[in-house]
This record gives C-alpha cells, structure tokens and sequence, in this order.
C-alpha cells in the first residue's frame, strides 16, 4: 500500500505517546506538544528532502488548524488553502482534512471540501491510535490524495495555475 519513498518519510515522524483530545484540558497540552514535535519534524524532513509542501497553524487551544498545501505538476506550483478541526473523540478519531476551494470539483470529497480519507486511511489511523497524529495525517492522507486529484483535476480543466505575478 505505501511505497519506500512514503515509508521512509513516515519512519522519520516520530509517533506520539499521550491519548489525549481537546475535552481532556490537562493531558491535552501535552499532546499538543507532541503534534507539533511530530509537525516541525516531519515538515524539516521534507525541507531536507526538497520535499516541502504545507504550511499550517492552529488557533491558540489547538482545536483549528488551518494553512496553506501546494502541489506541483509539470514545474508549476497549484497552491490551495487547507483547513481542519480536531474531533472532540480525538486521537480515536482522524481529522477531516479540507480544501475549501475544491469542494464539489471531484467525486473524491465531501461537502465542504472535506477530502475523502475513508477506504485508505482511517481504518491505517484506527490501528495506529494514539501513535498517529496531525503529522501523520498530512502525510498519509493529504499527500497522496493531492498526489491522485490535483493531477486529473488539471487534466480534465477543472483546475488552473494561478500566476502569484498576474493577481
């Protein structure tokens, strides 16, 4: 399911320890802690790598994360803006990852831009709790579906570059 190039990003985040969601406020500082450990980590592999491909941040209780994802095709950037809400039953359950502008350009989401994760990975998140976090989530869930979508999206003439130059 996951090819070497992905398998050895993956091994490079670390796992994280504390089960912990939004409504358990003492533990869920450290849980935090940990995703951004996790984040920092995973986006400073990729930068390594010449690999980089988000940006995010949250709100300060860690509850909204929001940013921005890129993709490149054909030596063009499509650049789209990200965002999700961590669950209240979190980490049991994965994060329903959005790209607000692409909602209804592909069978491949759900209203809102919500980016469909259900056949490969949240049964890979529900087997892997708590040790997956936000990190993971990019990873093995955003990546590869803008690594599928983006590329048939332009194909089809659903979706085109945007010249930063020309706005």
């Amino acid at each position: 399911m996951v090819d070497e190039s992905t398998r050895k990003s993956l091994s490079n985040i670390p796992l994280l320890q504390t089960r912990a969601g939004p409504r358990e406020k003492d533990i869920w500082v450290q849980r935090l802690k940990e995703e951004y450990q996790a984040l920092i980590k995973y986006v400073q592999n990729n930068k390594d790598t010449d690999q980089d491909w988000f940006r995010l941040e949250s709100n300060k209780e860690g509850t909204k994360w929001f940013g921005k994802c890129w993709y490149m095709h054909n030596l063009l950037k499509y650049e789209f803006d990200v965002e999700f809400d961590i669950p209240v039953t979190y980490p049991a359950t994965a994060p329903e990852i959005a790209i607000p502008e692409l909602d209804g350009k592909t069978a491949k989401m759900y209203r809102g831009g919500k980016i469909c994760l259900t056949d490969h990975f949240k049964p890979l998140w529900a087997r892997n709790v708590p040790k997956f976090g936000i990190a993971h989530a990019m990873a093995l869930g955003l990546a590869p579906w803008l690594a599928v979508e983006v590329p048939d999206l332009i194909e089809k003439g659903i979706i085109a570059y945007k010249d930063k130059n020309s706005e």
